[in-house]
């Protein structure tokens, strides 16, 4: 069930919601639904529909169903982990996820949330994804998931920046075969520094775009490497920001 999709505004979503607030924030919850059920989820993480296994529902089931044992996933902007985890049961023993996160206390949850289920097969880099190597400046957001690297000096932390074809040319990473790029406006400069690796081995990407600007750059770059573009939710495609990408039969 989409817990999530109750809205707030109704009597029914408000007395819902009411008993979450009780839930102290170190709290080791078990998540209730969905291929994560079972594992383990620490509560002041990130809002409840994550443990309650009804985060990002259509696109939790949509990657769920993309993803196939001994995959190489990479998460980029892998935020405390719900991806990382879902991808790390998914693609088994075999396969392997590769987390990318910058923000110091977003790595903390995410390495916690990897150590309370005993995930082996993930990796996490300490750094932000773009167009190339090097540092950047990176801006706190309102909340710990909306960060981004900035061109502004105030109020910012410096972070390292890697770009995805450097890591795979150098063997430092082996070659997607599914992508998550979720990283607040910053997508255009990930899938340009990821150019050759799109070309060459065309993976599956999940992408969510920020901003009108952003989502035509990333929408004409793939489509002209021979990508198929769909909504991810039910609104047209250049009004959505939530992006399936599937590459053409090379």
């Amino acid at each position: 069930m989409n817990f999530s999709g109750i809205s707030d505004k109704t009597m029914l979503g408000r007395a819902f919601r009411f008993p979450l607030r009780l839930i102290p924030s170190g709290a080791r919850l078990p998540i209730l639904q969905g291929p994560l059920r079972g594992r383990r989820w620490i509560a002041g993480s990130s809002d409840h529909g994550y443990w309650l296994g009804s985060y990002e529902y259509a696109k939790q089931k949509a990657f769920s169903a993309a993803i196939k044992p001994g995959f190489r996933v990479y998460d980029l902007g892998a935020n405390v982990g719900f991806y990382s985890l879902l991808a790390s049961v998914l693609v088994g023993p075999e396969g392997g996820v590769f987390s990318f996160e910058p923000v110091p206390r977003n790595l903390r949850f995410l390495r916690r949330h990897l150590d309370l289920n005993g995930v082996t097969n993930c990796s996490v880099w300490e750094a932000a994804v773009g167009r190339c190597e090097g540092t950047a400046s990176f801006g706190a957001g309102p909340s710990p998931s909306t960060g981004r690297l900035t061109v502004e000096s105030q109020g910012t932390f410096s972070v390292q920046v890697l770009a995805l074809d450097g890591l795979v040319a150098s063997g430092r990473l082996p070659p997607p075969d599914l992508i998550k790029c979720d990283i607040e406006g910053g997508e255009y400069d990930a899938l340009t520094g990821a150019a050759e690796i799109l070309a060459k081995h065309g993976p599956t990407i999940f992408l969510a775009t920020h901003g009108p600007e952003v989502h035509r750059q990333c929408c004409g770059f793939l489509a002209d490497l021979g990508y198929r573009l769909a909504s991810l939710d039910e609104l047209p495609l250049d009004r959505t920001s939530e992006v399936l990408a599937i590459r053409r039969q090379i």
